[in-house]
């Protein structure tokens, strides 16, 4: 499972050490519950190691808590249906994605992002502010040691929708989308517009690739995600994937057209 977002992280943090203290334990006792050594344990209480899904389930184990940091994780932090692809991103050894109408969520710039949450109106700024810093810290999976391979097709529409105002946001984005895709881990496509019609046009879909060989798909709606493992379903997704990249353009003429539209916000 994936890092916990900040600053959620800091307030479970300081909830675990605090229970931690009222239990009367150690650190080393406290990670034998967990299972998790005194450095780790220490590392995560210091805020120089990551806090994640894994240590907060030990976190509940230890102090007996019938799962209360796991639901706060859950509940404060990424929306539940999201995390189980989540998981799947983190440890994925290539990902695949298409997105008919807006610039995928892991390689969006922080301006773009906010913008993009800020549409929902049910959501508060604090809200807003945490899922912006989730979706910050889902990208850290780009620079890792051994990053996973990305391929993304993107519809043009995606890249040239800009609201009135929101012309030097849209460059910032897409400069930013150019900066991705010129490191060696990762393609953007674009589908020129020309097209027409294609089998993407009816939603987004994801692709992910585990190290065991098996593939994870995911699909997104207006009420939220589905994650997909069922064979018959994902060669499905497969058959849609194929589709739409046969549709885009190479990697250097998505770059170029990418810049033009970028140019024409600035």
């Amino acid at each position: 499972m994936p890092d916990v977002p900040t600053p959620l992280a800091a307030f479970i943090v300081s909830e675990i050490r605090r229970g931690r203290g009222v239990a009367g334990m150690t650190q080393e006792a406290f990670g034998r519950g967990a299972g998790f050594s005194a450095s780790h344990v220490s590392a995560v209480e210091g805020g120089t190691r990551a806090l994640t899904a894994d240590f907060v389930r030990g976190a509940d184990r230890a102090l007996n808590t019938g799962g209360l940091f796991g639901r706060l994780a859950m509940e404060l932090g990424a929306p539940s249906w999201f995390l189980p692809w989540l998981d799947a991103e983190r440890g994925a050894t290539q990902l695949r994605y298409f997105e008919p109408n807006l610039i995928p969520g892991l390689l969006q710039s922080e301006a773009y992002a906010r913008a993009v949450l800020r549409l929902d109106p049910r959501l508060t700024d604090e809200e807003v502010d945490r899922r912006v810093a989730g979706r910050l810290e889902r990208q850290a999976i780009l620079t890792r040691e051994s990053p996973p391979r990305i391929v993304v097709a993107v519809d043009e529409g995606a890249i040239r929708r800009a609201g009135d105002g929101a012309e030097k946001l849209m460059a910032e984005q897409l400069f930013h989308l150019v900066a991705c895709a010129e490191r060696p881990n990762i393609s953007v496509h674009v589908i020129p517009v020309d097209v027409g019609l294609h089998a993407g046009l009816s939603g987004p879909l994801s692709l992910a690739h585990m190290p065991d060989g098996s593939w994870i798909g995911h699909l997104e709606s207006q009420l939220g995600g589905d994650v997909v493992d069922r064979p018959a379903d994902l060669d499905t997704l497969f058959e849609r994937w194929e589709s739409v990249r046969t549709e885009a353009l190479p990697r250097r003429q998505s770059l170029d057209l990418i810049k033009e539209v970028a140019n024409q916000w600035t």
